[in-house]
């Protein structure tokens, strides 16, 4: 099963939607967002793109309230979990928050098959050893919305994974098509 990992969308609905728009070209089934969502508008036009949706909280929430009421009107396609969430998704163990610390500590209980973290605005794919003698793929996403430091422009990347495989991708959008506010 392929799914798309995005993070740190921060209110640009247009970036978010194509990403997911690609991985779902490329054949992914479901969405893991790895917080700063920031507002319920963002992920209107996602939404329609008919992939079911996973999203924690992040550091830059927004607002919870309108965010859970759009999540109670999307017929379960979009799910918010808060802080943090344990999934499985194709049959694997999927453990999502927003931050990269708390993801790397997760990932050397070797309770999950895949961490996936964001906050850091950079995208990485690393594995890592645990304590049950095995390693844990940890991903970070990057910044869909190609924001860095004030002044700085990022790429706007997005992770495509294959969890049948455990191999994971990190794609990148174009700037010209979306551009930074």
């Amino acid at each position: 099963m392929k799914i798309c990992i995005v993070s740190d969308s921060h209110d640009r609905s247009e970036p978010l939607a194509a990403a997911i728009t690609a991985a779902h070209a490329a054949g992914a089934e479901a969405v893991i967002h790895c917080g700063d969502l920031i507002g319920a508008n963002t992920l209107r036009a996602s939404i329609k793109i008919g992939l079911p949706i996973h999203v924690v909280q992040g550091n830059n929430l927004g607002d919870p309230q309108a965010i859970h009421n759009l999540m109670k009107k999307s017929a379960g396609s979009f799910v918010f979990y808060g802080m943090d969430a344990t999934l499985e998704i194709g049959g694997r163990r999927i453990f999502v928050t927003h931050y990269p610390h708390y993801g790397h500590g997760m990932a050397c209980t070797g309770n999950y098959d895949l961490i996936c973290c964001g906050h850091s605005h950079v995208a990485e794919i690393t594995r890592h050893e645990n304590v049950k003698g095995g390693q844990t793929t940890l991903v970070n996403p990057g910044t869909v919305a190609g924001i860095h430091a004030p002044g700085i422009i990022a790429p706007l990347t997005w992770i495509m994974g294959d969890l049948e495989n455990m191999t994971f991708e990190i794609q990148t959008l174009e700037q010209k098509d979306h551009p930074v506010y």
